[in-house]
């Protein structure tokens, strides 16, 4: 039997505000335990608590960026549950009337474009953190994250892959990065995502049970814990078995999940608005002054990119991944003399290769915008040749000054003088005589040899063009 996976996401998102949702305390991370959470976040008696109007701000601008419903009139609930790291007993969310409707997300898979439905986005503050680790046995229990402000976006289940959901993933991250509503970082927790999984034969219009893989923080381990549980799935269900609706963990270190608990269900929550918090309201103006603010986003920025600049989709796409890199691209493609694909080239290649190695980001890359824009100059104007230019940015990077001057101190400058490169075709193929029988019965392989010869009497430094024009016309002649 052909099986068809179902996989919609869960995604929280650290919004990031210097205060928390509901209270003055910070939110700045890596705080001593403890320090950071005040009377209003634990709930003590005679506190109330306040919203956070930036919190509504951003929650507006990503349902802006997401083309969604706004609200301009959301209730906040208490969803009641019982965990040690939730001190007040209940959850301050919002259920059936969130700040943001529905909405969608465009994402790019192998067969072209797919929309990908956004069911709702609702404001929350987070729970405090358990700590197993160092505490003998106990459990101990930090409570500076309850109260940060999170924004929960929740997808329609429109994803099929586990690439199409990472993908999904990849295009949501982008773009809180891009609003400036949080810094993306799934190590520290900013960025998180619950997976909710089922299968179904393949052509089947009921939908399959599900069940929910919680809080994975890697774009890799969402791919694996997806594909490891639709595999599970649909073992299970050849075998004769039942797929039952609970809450799995993923264990990367055995690439697999295992039961956590059963799955609640809306109603085992008991949520009711807040007696504490008045609806949130607010008007027209408010949204505007909002959609003002917007930044070009990435989708519009990766068209204007192919547009502008003729780039290739793959090549925007990578691009405008991070706003700081798209940033990067445009600066040095503005004020070079060469073209923008050889740019996009060298980021996406060299450059990108020395921050992998290094661990760096765009925004600490040894090499400027400018600085890079300098060196495809030189190859622009045939100054360099390309593979010297790579001799030149590995010293550039060292530190060792910009393009112009590492050229000069290493006299790497392209020998570009025609008679003197004919005289080195001519002294090569006067010792070659083997093998330029090879190349003229038929053997063209050969050629490579003759213009290595030639690269390597003049240090690499012969413009590459004229050395291949050359031996053809002398080869041909011959």
């Amino acid at each position: 039997m052909k099986w068809e996976a179902v996989i919609g996401l869960e995604v929280h998102v650290q919004l990031l505000t210097r205060s928390k949702i509901f209270s003055a305390a910070s939110t700045a991370y890596g705080a001593a335990p403890n320090t950071q959470a005040c009377a209003v976040d634990i709930a003590l008696p005679g506190v109330l608590p306040v919203m956070n109007e930036e919190a509504a701000r951003m929650a507006v601008k990503l349902g802006l960026a997401v083309n969604a419903e706004i609200n301009q009139r959301s209730v906040f609930a208490r969803k009641n549950y019982f965990y040690p790291d939730l001190p007040k007993g209940y959850q301050i969310s919002q259920y059936e009337l969130p700040i943001v409707g529905q909405g969608y997300l465009t994402i790019e898979t192998g067969e072209g474009e797919k929309r990908i439905g956004i069911t709702r986005a609702h404001l929350e503050e987070d729970a405090g953190k358990s700590l197993h680790e160092d505490f003998h046995g106990m459990t101990g229990i930090d409570l500076n994250r309850a109260g940060t402000p999170l924004i929960e976006i929740v997808s329609e289940p429109d994803m099929r892959s586990s690439q199409e959901a990472v993908a999904y993933l990849k295009q949501l991250h982008t773009l809180v990065r891009y609003l400036d509503i949080c810094d993306g970082n799934m190590q520290e927790g900013s960025f998180r995502c619950d997976a909710n999984v089922s299968v179904r034969p393949a052509g089947q219009e009921e939908f399959g049970t599900r069940t929910e893989l919680k809080n994975i923080n890697s774009f890799r381990f969402i791919e694996r814990a997806i594909e490891y549980e639709i595999e599970r799935q649909i073992d299970l269900l050849e075998d004769g078995g039942e797929v039952v609706q609970e809450t799995r963990l993923y264990d990367p270190e055995k690439n697999e999940t295992r039961p956590m608990r059963t799955k609640e269900e809306a109603h085992d929550y008991r949520y009711f608005p807040d007696p504490d918090l008045p609806p949130m309201e607010f008007d027209d103006e408010f949204i505007e002054a909002v959609r003002r603010s917007l930044p070009e986003l990435p989708e519009a920025k990766r068209r204007r990119f192919m547009d502008r600049y003729a780039l290739s989709a793959d090549d925007a796409l990578q691009l405008t991944a991070e706003k700081e890199l798209a940033d990067y691209f445009e600066a040095a493609a503005e004020v070079t003399s060469g073209d923008a694909k050889t740019v996009a080239n060298w980021i996406l290649g060299e450059l990108s290769g020395y921050l992998n190695k290094e661990n760096k980001t765009i925004t600490e890359s040894s090499v400027s915008a400018a600085q890079l824009a300098r060196l495809i100059d030189r190859i622009h104007d045939n100054t360099i040749s390309g593979k010297i230019a790579k001799e030149v940015f590995e010293a550039m990077w060292r530190g060792e000054g910009d393009a112009d001057g590492i050229i000069d101190s290493k006299g790497l400058k392209q020998i570009t003088d025609s008679g003197a490169i004919e005289d080195i075709v001519e002294e090569v193929l006067a010792r070659s005589a083997q093998q330029i029988e090879q190349y003229q019965s038929g053997q063209t392989k050969v050629f490579g040899y003759f213009v290595g010869q030639v690269m390597k009497a003049t240090g690499g430094k012969a413009n590459p063009q004229q050395v291949n024009e050359i031996l053809r016309r002398k080869l041909g002649a011959g």
